[in-house]
């Protein structure tokens, strides 16, 4: 519970109807969960505009209206509050509500197309192994130190995202690694947060069903940094083309790291194979369990984070040597008797798959067999169906195209789209196989001792969703049982 004054510290107001020496219990997003004396915020979704539900909130029983246009009925019992921006404002209002966590403990985002799951997660692991207290939000999973909280957005609204910040102060956290999603930095979810520090990892051709251009894609990156205070660090990739774009108007402190280029962090490849990399960072060489030269970059960025942050130089590059892949990213499965290597990768764009494509056939001795098992998601960007079926049916030995959460669409549009990628002379090398669990099945099939089957596009996902339902659905736990049945 917090009165109405404290909840609007630091909020751009442009008019108040009614007391503002009102009380809210609780601030709401969804109207739906409205009750007696809380503060409804009105946001102008994509989808769903909150202002249409105003009187439903009022006949509930709020208290306060958060809205960017007054509604046509006011009532007198009810304070209205007009903003410019209701979701920054909400932003702004969850942070107060909470006692601003994020000034209590030291955050850091990570924003980027590639890699934020994984810096997010192996910085996790890295500062728990360095003996702190640490909380976690990514796409796989929310951590409080040693308790894990299901994850459904890549970063949670702006309500949720306080309500787990002021649990990890409540735990003694020290720390918070965290993705920022474009889509949380567009829609100010992460509005009124105080980081200590930002990363950039890359960017690609991403979500452009939602930021419409590259250009705007850009742009709502390039906001999270340029929000950051003075006192901050912002890291960027100086090998991305856009990695100095970034930075530009940053008031944070600015670094850079490279495998390529000059740069504050760099990291060179040393070796690659199927046991992990062999590197050199900033003078000094080690050996890690993570393979292909994206996870150096992963590395790399870990390193000069933690490093940023203080942590001892020598006793991080130990604790990485150990460190294992995040669930789903470059996963390994392999067959006992046959010795068949299967990956799990969360690849779901161009960028991503080429990555993982590419690192495979690096550590190939180029006898066995690589067996690329692709699909696309629904309702999401479909200029990335034919390039993801290009590079499978170009790089991969035999490629099968499936489907991955096709969502409302149907999976054989899909499919059909991205067998318009596929050049003539690669058609032969192509299977399409509508059922996911029946495309990984045929990959076992026809693979043999030694061979690489690549599962990409959902990683860690536990779940197919095809028509607005979750069906369960594991690509790895669906590659191990296939495993086991062939072995029999």
């Amino acid at each position: 519970m917090k009165d109405l004054k404290t909840l609007l510290v630091n909020v751009k107001v442009k008019q108040l109807c009614g007391s503002s020496d009102a009380v809210v219990n609780a601030l709401q997003l969804d109207s739906r969960k409205v009750k007696t004396g809380d503060c409804f915020v009105a946001v102008s979704g994509t989808l769903v505009d909150g202002h249409n539900f105003i009187e439903q909130c009022v006949s509930a029983g709020a208290s306060v209206i958060v809205c960017e246009k007054l509604p046509v009925n006011i009532n007198s019992n009810v304070t209205y509050v007009l903003v410019e921006e209701s979701s920054r404002a909400l932003g702004i209002m969850a942070a107060n509500f909470y006692d601003n966590p994020s000034h209590k403990l030291k955050v850091v985002g990570v924003t980027g197309t590639n890699g934020k799951t994984s810096v997010a997660t192996l910085l996790f692991r890295l500062f728990r192994e360095l003996g702190h207290r640490v909380g976690l939000l990514s796409t796989v999973q929310n951590q409080i130190d040693e308790v894990v909280i299901p994850s459904t957005h890549t970063t949670p609204d702006a309500i949720g995202l306080n309500s787990l910040l002021a649990q990890m102060v409540q735990e003694g956290c020290q720390y918070c690694f965290m993705e920022a999603s474009s889509h949380a930095i567009h829609q100010n979810r992460i509005a009124g947060l105080k980081f200590a520090g930002a990363a950039f990892t890359n960017i690609t051709h991403d979500h452009l069903d939602y930021h419409k251009t590259f250009d705007n894609y850009i742009k709502a990156k390039k906001k999270f940094f340029d929000e950051l205070n003075e006192d901050a660090f912002a890291i960027s990739n100086a090998d991305d083309r856009n990695g100095s774009v970034m930075l530009q108007n940053t008031k944070a402190k600015k670094y850079f790291y490279s495998l390529k280029t000059p740069s504050d962090f760099k990291a060179k490849i040393i070796d690659n194979n199927i046991t992990g990399l062999q590197l050199d960072i900033n003078g000094q060489e080690l050996h890690v369990r993570l393979i292909g030269e994206f996870n150096a970059y992963n590395l790399l960025l870990v390193y000069a984070i933690a490093n940023l942050l203080g942590a001892e130089k020598e006793e991080v590059l130990r604790i990485i040597s150990a460190l294992s892949p995040p669930a789903g990213r470059f996963e390994q499965v392999i067959s006992l008797k046959g010795k068949i290597v299967g990956i799990v990768d969360y690849a779901h764009t161009p960028d991503a798959l080429k990555n993982v494509i590419f690192t495979i056939n690096a550590i190939r001795n180029g006898n066995e067999q690589f067996i690329a098992v692709v699909g696309c998601g629904g309702n999401r960007d479909a200029a990335k169906r034919p390039l993801m079926a290009m590079l499978a049916s170009k790089f991969a030995d035999k490629a099968i195209f499936t489907s991955d959460n096709p969502r409302t669409e149907d999976p054989n549009e899909i499919l059909r789209e991205m067998n318009e990628g596929v050049p003539a002379p690669e058609r032969k090398k192509v299977i399409t196989i509508s059922d996911r669990k029946e495309a990984i099945k045929t990959a076992c099939s026809l693979a043999n001792a030694n061979d690489i089957i690549l599962i990409a596009g959902k990683g860690h996902e536990k779940y197919q969703e095809i028509n607005g339902v979750k069906h369960d659905f594991d690509d790895k736990k669906i590659l191990q049982e296939t495993f086991e049945e062939l072995e029999k």
